[in-house]
């Protein structure tokens, strides 16, 4: 009888746990053992897993993938190694009094959960599973990994080499389409991370609650650009570009929209645009520039644009070159910028996801405030000036997984912040210890001393004087 895809999974998942439970207790020497041959994986086929990549977009900067996906991993993967036994290390916790002092004692462990499930997404399919799976391994875990159908190449170059690397009791990856991916969602997994769309989300913390699996989830949003009316608009504007025109727009801290004084909004979107230019000149045959990833996301991504003129927008496309963008085979797409937006343009109700930039002013502050504050918690939220008591009016004031000042999308590059998000963007977080904990289990260890502390205490019947001298003690 031939297995099913399901059962295959159900049967890796089961080899997983049963070598977890037999080898416990593993020492660190064997998370930094599995953590070397990761950082092995990645260095050693940089080269092929960029090309896998490029193949999958149709064209992706070589470059940039080297950059965000591969970098970023051993990095994390490094931090991980050097600090891991800081974070495993027990912390003590005071006990009530007077029990301390009669010899009782109190600790925590951070011990490993088991097999954790690990679903990539398509947009940065290297770089978003080996992050995670650094931390998993520090943890002491093992992991399935289910990455993105739409990344085809690249997933299944990732399941050679994790099938070279790892043994399948350590770390294995299981490829297919949507149903594989709902499947892998529904199996009783010790927790499960997902990065990925945020309606999406909504169906594997579904799957995930069949077997009440904790989740992390890693979703996108709508990440507001702030700029203040002290912010240099020049500096401001090309950091923007970098992280708007960065893999096309095609990143869950992407900043999303920008808001801006009234009388800025001219300055602010010439800015841009010659911050767009600075960097790529030409876009079509640009090996910097990287192309949308599908046909389908192209048109959906010219949907949106065409919705909003359709609805009053105005249209700037940012195309330094006067490239003919229809007459191309590829799906390259230039920056647009979006003016007169509106809330019922889909293109302010939708994560982008894509090289479109609508831009909405505001005549306050607590203006851009209220805006922000009316709409899902972002993942990220960017505020460029150097008015200190108005960024933290809206640092103090606005709800967001993460934040960089004077800058977009750096917060994610440091190891030791928490990476996640809040609300609709995601809850749960790895990078830093709040990551290595997310993947730990959290054991309370009590230890009782000699003495019979309940008969001392008047804590168990015949209930009497002890009694009522702890309860007086304790209910002051």
């Amino acid at each position: 009888m031939v297995e099913s895809a399901k059962d295959a999974m159900q049967t890796l998942l089961d080899r997983q746990k049963a070598a977890f439970v037999a080898a416990r207790p593993e020492p660190l020497s064997v998370r930094h053992d599995r953590l070397e041959r990761l950082a092995a994986l990645a260095k050693d086929n940089a080269e092929a897993l960029a090309r896998a990549m490029s193949e999958d977009f149709g064209h992706r900067s070589h470059e940039q993938s080297l950059m965000t996906d591969i970098m970023p991993s051993i990095g994390l993967i490094r931090h991980s190694q050097k600090t891991m036994k800081a974070w495993s290390r027990p912390e003590k916790r005071k006990v009530n009094f007077p029990l301390g002092l009669l010899g009782a004692r109190a600790e925590v462990r951070f011990e490993p959960k088991g097999v954790v499930g690990i679903v990539s997404p398509w947009n940065f399919p290297v770089g978003l599973t080996l992050s995670p799976l650094a931390q998993v391994f520090a943890a002491g875990n093992r992991a399935l990994i289910k990455p993105s159908e739409f990344t085809e190449r690249t997933s299944e170059l990732m399941a050679e080499l994790f099938a070279k690397y790892f043994a399948v009791e350590e770390a294995s990856v299981v490829l297919g389409g949507a149903q594989a991916g709902a499947d892998f969602c529904g199996l009783a997994f010790d927790h499960l991370i997902f990065t990925g769309a945020t309606s999406v989300g909504r169906h594997v913390m579904r799957a995930a609650a069949d077997n009440l699996v904790p989740v992390t989830l890693e979703l996108g949003g709508k990440s507001p650009t702030i700029l203040g009316r002290s912010a240099d608009i020049k500096r401001s504007a090309e950091r923007i570009a970098l992280g708007k025109m960065m893999n096309a727009g095609q990143i869950c801290l992407a900043p999303d929209y920008m808001l801006v004084p009234e009388d800025m909004q001219g300055q602010a979107i010439d800015a841009v645009q010659a911050g767009v230019a600075a960097m790529y000149p030409t876009l079509l045959a640009n090996d910097d520039y990287t192309s949308v990833v599908n046909r389908r996301h192209r048109d959906r991504l010219e949907g949106l644009v065409a919705d909003a003129r359709d609805k009053g927008a105005e249209a700037i496309v940012v195309n330094p070159g006067n490239e003919n963008f229809a007459g191309s085979n590829g799906n390259k797409l230039p920056l647009t910028i979006l003016t007169g937006v509106t809330e019922d343009m889909k293109v302010m109700q939708e994560e982008i996801f894509g090289p479109v930039l609508p831009v909405m002013s505001y005549r306050s502050i607590d203006q851009a405030i209220d805006y922000v504050n009316a709409h899902d918690r972002p993942l990220g939220l960017y505020y460029f000036g150097e008015d200190a008591a108005e960024r933290e009016r809206v640092l103090t004031h606005t709800i967001s997984g993460g934040v960089t000042v004077n800058d977009v999308i750096f917060h994610i590059t440091a190891d030791e912040l928490p990476f996640g998000g809040v609300g609709a963007s995601g809850m749960g977080s790895y990078h830093g210890i709040e990551g290595f904990r997310s993947f730990s289990h959290t054991r309370s260890v009590y230890t009782q001393p000699k003495i019979n502390v309940a008969a001392l205490g008047g804590l168990r019947p015949p209930y009497g004087k002890a009694t009522q001298r702890t309860l007086k003690m304790q209910m002051k």
